[in-house]
């Protein structure tokens, strides 16, 4: 069992940036996938970024490439989305997501098995 928790949402005026952070809990957070997703109001939700771990792949959405990096410090099982540029149509609930096999841009949100509350992304002009 994994849980998650996302921290550093907030309010961000359009064109800036902004970091989120996911703390997992766990002994192998290395070994699992760990991504993002968002959920905009009245949208599904969509992948966003993910790390594969150990494999070392990492996968984008393609209207976050260039724009969004995701990286994670094993030591602390943690996992980062920052976010520049963002736009006031990417606001959303971001949610942290984890599992043993990986997941990208083609995968389900349904297909994931672990998922955190998600925090809060609210673009301003």
């Amino acid at each position: 069992q994994v849980q998650l928790v996302e921290s550093g949402g907030g309010l961000v005026q359009a064109g800036g940036s902004l970091r989120l952070s996911c703390v997992a809990s766990g002994r192998t957070f290395s070994t699992y996938a760990m991504g993002w997703f968002r959920q905009a109001p009245g949208k599904e939700r969509a992948f966003v970024a993910a790390d594969s771990g150990s494999a070392a792949y990492i996968d984008y959405a393609d209207s976050v490439k260039g724009r969004f990096t995701i990286s994670r410090d094993n030591a602390k099982n943690t996992v980062y989305l920052q976010m520049k540029s963002l736009q006031i149509e990417e606001t959303a609930i971001y949610y942290c997501a984890a599992d043993n096999a990986f997941f990208g841009g083609s995968s389900r949100y349904q297909d994931v098995d672990y998922w955190g509350k998600g925090t809060l992304v609210t673009g301003s002009s």
